[in-house]
């Protein structure tokens, strides 16, 4: 049989069906989105522009950055356009483009939180190898192999749902194309797509949370049993909890979202999940980072004064 879809375009129901809700919601996400795109490109300009700032940390910082800007734009300017038509429409080409980019990003990100723990690690617990270790060129290589981690992760997916056979109906009960949702409505064997969803995602969202685990626990512990001033620990603790914070809203409806694969409708939890960790965690993070963070707070005054007074 050849893989030809019969589906030519699919309807996203969104998150509501109740139109008093759809200009509040279209106003929330906007400012949100917005709130998104300055704060992390606030984030970038301050990394390129500061000196001081071209460091590993903050070389990795921007990387999220970046993807977080990506991210959220992958689907909130279309749930945008939802919110005012009242009705998202999407060709087949264009949701299979949506999934892939989602996928691409979101993964790219539990990877890149994954070595920025190993940088926090190395910084804290080995401060003298710091530099050696963690050489411009290491970090070219990590941030390289995290973008394209995720990019070789999200186009398996994507040619593994391009192959599926769509026969109608065409309803995605979510308000992007997410794998899930769209392999409930196959007419063709969904086996292996949820087989490598099962292992393939388990596998990449796992090892990258357990080694940010496991590198923040030796942290912990190397902080309580081999630092004796108390300075030194306020500052690196000061450090780590900001990733700690970004690391924790996001991992973790990830793995409830993803770990347990089973074709179906989302449940109001699955979609609340998704977007705390596709457009809250982008606005979120370059709060956490500026605001517990004296480094960026005083760059950025810097930036504006220049700015400013230029």
């Amino acid at each position: 049989m050849e893989n030809q879809t019969a589906v030519s375009e699919f309807v996203l129901l969104g998150l509501t069906h109740l139109l008093v809700l759809q200009h509040p919601l279209f106003v929330l996400f906007l400012l949100l989105y917005v709130t998104s795109l300055l704060g992390n490109g606030a984030i970038i300009g301050v990394v390129l522009a500061e000196l001081r700032l071209h460091t590993p940390m903050y070389f990795f910082l921007s990387n999220l950055s970046c993807l977080d800007i990506f991210y959220s734009t992958v689907t909130v300017p279309k749930m945008l356009a939802g919110f005012l038509s009242g009705q998202q429409t999407i060709s087949f080409a264009g949701c299979l483009a949506q999934l892939h980019f989602f996928h691409f990003l979101g993964s790219s990100e539990a990877v890149l939180l994954a070595v920025m723990a190993y940088d926090r690690y190395v910084a804290i617990c080995n401060p003298l190898r710091y530099r050696l270790v963690m050489s411009p060129q290491t970090c070219l290589f990590l941030a390289a192999a995290t973008w394209a981690t995720g990019f070789l992760y999200a186009l398996m997916h994507t040619v593994m749902t391009s192959q599926v056979h769509f026969c109608g109906p065409n309803i995605v009960y979510h308000f992007f194309c997410d794998i899930k949702p769209l392999l409930s409505l196959a007419c063709s064997s969904i086996h292996l797509n949820l087989a490598l969803l099962n292992f393939v995602t388990g596998s990449i969202a796992l090892s990258s949370f357990i080694l940010t685990l496991l590198s923040y626990l030796y942290i912990i512990s190397f902080l309580l049993l081999k630092v004796r001033s108390k300075e030194c620990r306020r500052k690196a603790f000061s450090t780590f909890t900001s990733h700690l914070t970004v690391v924790s809203l996001f991992y973790m409806p990830v793995l409830g979202n993803y770990m347990i694969s089973s074709p179906g409708s989302p449940s109001e939890r699955d979609m609340i999940s998704t977007l705390m960790y596709c457009i809250l965690t982008p606005v979120l993070n370059p709060l956490i980072y500026t605001l517990r963070n004296e480094e960026v707070k005083t760059a950025l005054k810097k930036l504006l004064n220049r700015k400013l007074y230029s």
